[in-house]
This record gives structure tokens, C-alpha cells and sequence, in this order.
């Protein structure tokens, strides 16, 4: 199986926001992973280049989550069904 090239989507100030947009991509089924500066995941930054989280998504999932992305910050995003909502 070929490993799928991970490109950035987002860049976040700190962890905390990093994490809940990988968070919100996953809930949707796109994997994502977080890159941080060493130096800055060790001491805790949140700001400034030491402190910039890149989420990165497979390339052929990154169009998805950008707009997924966009969806949040104009406030139009809405929750991915649940798979225990069944109306049947």
C-alpha cells in the first residue's frame, strides 16, 4: 500500500487549536496529522513561529478539509450525521 503524500491545510497558534481543527476534520473521516516545532511543543507556545501548529491532510483529502476549514471559520458548518440518527 503507497503511503499518501500529507500536504498543510492550517496553520493554528498553539496546540490546543490545532488539535480541535484535527478534531473536527477527523469527525468528518479526513485523517489528519500536527506538526509543531520542537523547541515550542516542549515549552508550551502558543505564539509566534515557535508556536504555529500545521495541520497537514493526505493531498487527496486536502480540498475537503480546506473547505471544511472555511465552513467553520464563516460559522456554516454543521455537524456530520451520526450513524445512531437513523430516521429508518
Amino acid at each position: 500500500m503507497k503511503t499518501p503524500k500529507f500536504v498543510p491545510v492550517y496553520t493554528a497558534e498553539g496546540n490546543l487549536a490545532g488539535e480541535m481543527i484535527r478534531l473536527m476534520l477527523e469527525s468528518f473521516g479526513i485523517q489528519s496529522i500536527l506538526l509543531q516545532e520542537s523547541a515550542g511543543a516542549a515549552y508550551g507556545f502558543t505564539i509566534g513561529p515557535m508556536g504555529e501548529v500545521t495541520v497537514m491532510v493526505a493531498e487527496d483529502q486536502a480540498e475537503d478539509a480546506r473547505q471544511l476549514i472555511l465552513a467553520m471559520e464563516r460559522g456554516d458548518l454543521e455537524p456530520p450525521p451520526h450513524p445512531e440518527d437513523n430516521d429508518g
